[in-house]
């Protein structure tokens, strides 16, 4: 088993991955970070509510399945809706389904929202981890499981409406942070599409600008006073990265991915091209 089951400084219950000592949810935990830093800023129920989507499904990719916290917490909203609201669809990627497999066991189903063997959650995770695929009259949830590079490859371009980025740091998995990623990632996001994540690196969010994402600040959650919060669109942010960001990014010693490289040329380049986004024309120093 490649996951352990701890308690958190809050007094919440969390999977540690033993390899990296990366805990998930490490602030209020499994039930109410999912809700905060996903759920809630993405704006799930009122964009599955809204009457003008046409009867066409949202799109929900959910980039590191863990123990299925987010998704689970996603997929309960689209269940409390009535049949005439928006189909849900989420995608889940990971390479691993050991943090899944531990949540689901009667020890700590409950910790993790998956209450018993009766429950529908219960019923889902578990067929998603049996089967890849779990499927109501509201919700559909299949498994794109491996390296994410490759899976999101095969996922069609501009299908995506939402996405929650939670994959353990930088440090842990570097290619999974990447501009080459971010972009591949751009591809599939449609307009009006958003991508929500707890990272607040400077990297981090010059990758997403390098990658074509517009990107700015998301509200506090748990331990964490920000959040991220990228788009499609400039105009769906409501706290767009303006001048004094990129002013903080000039100085930093880590203000780009490590694909950037350390050569002045090359971040000098970087920063130029972070400077020309669009979103930075609306700014004012």
């Amino acid at each position: 088993m490649r996951c352990e089951v701890v308690i958190t400084k809050s007094g919440a219950p969390a999977m540690r991955d033993i390899a990296s000592g990366e805990v998930m949810h490490p602030g209020t935990g499994p039930e109410v970070e999912p809700k905060e830093l996903y759920v809630i800023p993405s704006r799930l129920l009122e964009r599955l509510s809204d009457p003008r989507a046409g009867g066409s499904s949202l799109v929900l990719l959910d980039v590191g399945l863990g123990a299925a916290s987010n998704a689970i917490a996603a997929w309960r909203v689209s269940e409390s809706l009535p049949r005439t609201a928006r189909r849900l669809e989420i995608v889940s990627f990971d390479n691993d389904l050991s943090a899944l497999a531990l949540a689901l066991e009667p020890a700590h189903a409950a910790s993790f929202g998956l209450t018993s063997t009766e429950s529908d959650a219960y019923a889902a995770a578990s067929a998603l981890l049996r089967a890849g695929r779990h499927e109501t009259e509201r919700t559909v949830w299949r498994l794109s499981r491996g390296d994410f590079p490759e899976r999101i490859a095969a996922e069609p371009a501009a299908s995506a409406d939402v996405v929650y980025w939670d994959f353990y740091s930088a440090k842990t998995h570097p290619h999974l942070w990447s501009v080459s990623t971010l972009g591949a990632l751009r591809r599939v996001c449609r307009t009006g599409a958003t991508l929500h994540t707890y990272s607040t690196a400077t990297s981090f969010r010059s990758a997403l600008l390098l990658a074509g994402f517009a990107v700015g600040t998301g509200g506090r959650t748990g331990l964490r006073a920000e959040t991220t919060i990228a788009a499609v669109d400039v105009a769906d942010l409501a706290e767009p990265l303006g001048e004094r960001w990129l002013q903080r990014l000039a100085r930093s010693t880590v203000s780009f991915p490590a694909e950037v490289g350390p050569a002045p040329e090359a971040r000098a380049e970087a920063l130029a091209r972070v400077r020309a986004c669009a979103q930075f024309a609306r700014s004012t120093p």
